[in-house]
């Protein structure tokens, strides 16, 4: 393996990660460098931004969740035809949960597992020399932590990108580029973070503007000049077993959330996975020996999905004989109903008793680690899986279903029983990211 790898991260939210990663993945591509992305950290809708910037998948990498034989197997896997991997964060650089060294879900781990120097974000809007004192910090909070370089972001003019610069001269850090305040090129957001990239109306022309400015304000070269090779690792690991040989997954607006590792792991192990599009009406593909409905966002087109006969019809005759797994937004479509933010009900397809509701949203976040209680799509009985939920949705009526997993969180809080099983059918908020 020839590729070589860096992390772009930030001390916080909100610094830019996003624009610069897109930026850098953009204006790499235009120069015929084979560039491929990936997002530490639980994520469904930056990792489709990156492929639209770079032509290709986007993998999600998780210290928390996954072990590090599987992290080594999905960036090798990623990295494999390519120039250069780029790792894009989450939340802060050194930001996770309070867990053993390493596996934290911090980005920060993955800079020491792999042995890759971060590029740090510093958004400087409100701030010039001060800059210095945050990258030293993060600089030298961590020994096996290497900050290469830093980008400038929401620079207001060059006498703000002079003193910040000449700051961080001060500390030995290189700068590797200075982005000037442009509030035309922030990406829309809807209340689970940005709206999806298939959703974007005009992403190409958003993307183009992203590359223009990371050529205009950022050194690539000095960019690629600090990447690190990346340690070669062949050997492919499954995250989760494949819940049948032909699994039939729900692809479509409502339902993209899938992570691409997951599926991917299932074809490592001879599985074929076959989309179909609820939303187009379409029920699972009789020759299917499985289903996946992934979250999403079905509360945007409850009315549509409860019209939509030939695919309520299908999925109902499907699982009378054949296992049906559904995820957050899978999930609530295979409940009673769901309650949109306005209030009215869209009945669903009723193969689980319970009903959702966004009428009187409550965010729920956070990592999670699901005891399967019953033999099932997740895996057999006692089975130990890790995930996360991010959701708004409540559970408005539990139905009467039996419980389909014990719930802890990210720091082994026990939150009791979830999700549900019926027959062939089980479900929950949960998102699996890869079985203990």
């Amino acid at each position: 393996m020839t590729a070589r790898g860096l992390i772009v991260a930030a001390p916080s939210s909100g610094a830019g990660k996003t624009t610069v990663t897109l930026g850098l993945l953009a204006a790499l591509r235009r120069r015929g460098i084979k560039v491929r992305a990936a997002k530490a950290g639980p994520d469904y809708i930056d990792p489709a931004f990156h492929r639209a910037a770079c032509g290709y998948p986007s993998a999600n990498i998780d210290t928390w969740a996954m072990p590090p034989e599987l992290i080594h197997a999905i960036v090798a896997e990623v990295a494999a035809d390519a120039d250069l991997l780029i790792i894009e964060s989450a939340m802060g650089l050194f930001d996770g949960v309070r867990g053993p060294p390493g596996r934290t879900g911090a980005a920060a781990d993955l800079a020491a597992l792999l042995g890759l120097p971060v590029l740090l974000v510093l958004d400087v809007a409100g701030q010039s020399v001060s800059a210095a004192a945050v990258a030293h910090g993060f600089a030298t909070f961590d020994p096996d932590v290497r900050v290469a370089a830093v980008v400038l972001n929401r620079v207001g003019s060059d006498r703000h990108r002079d003193q910040a610069s000449d700051a961080l001269r001060t500390i030995a850090m290189p700068v590797a580029g200075a982005l000037p305040r442009d509030a035309s090129i922030v990406l829309p957001e809807r209340h689970l973070g940005l709206v999806q990239a298939q959703e974007h109306p005009d992403l190409t022309r958003q993307l183009a503007r992203l590359a223009d400015l990371v050529e205009a304000h950022v050194d690539l070269d000095l960019i690629l000049g600090l990447a690190a090779p990346i340690a070669g690792n062949g050997a492919r690991a499954a995250a989760l077993r494949p819940p049948g040989q032909c699994v039939a997954v729900a692809e479509d607006a409502a339902f993209s959330f899938l992570y691409e590792h997951l599926a991917a792991g299932w074809r490592s192990l001879g599985a074929e996975v076959v989309p179909f599009s609820p939303l187009a009406d379409q029920a699972p593909p009789d020759r299917c020996d499985a289903c996946w409905m992934p979250g999403g966002y079905p509360e945007l087109h409850a009315a549509r999905l409860a019209a939509a006969t030939a695919f309520c019809d299908g999925l109902r005759r499907f699982a009378a004989t054949r296992p049906v797994h559904g995820e957050c937004g899978g999930y609530m479509v295979l409940g009673r109903a769901i309650r949109d933010m306005t209030g009215v009900r869209h009945e669903m397809v009723g193969l689980l008793s319970h009903t959702t509701s966004f009428a009187a949203r409550k965010r729920h976040l956070g990592y999670r680690e699901a005891r399967v209680l019953a033999d099932g799509p997740l895996g057999r009985a006692g089975t130990v899986v890790r995930g996360h939920e991010f959701r708004y949705a409540s559970v408005s009526d539990p139905g009467t279903d039996a419980p389909l997993v014990d719930l802890r969180d990210g720091i082994g809080n026990d939150l009791g029983q979830a999700g549900g099983r019926r027959a062939n059918v089980t479900g929950s908020f949960f998102h699996a990211i890869a079985a203990v």
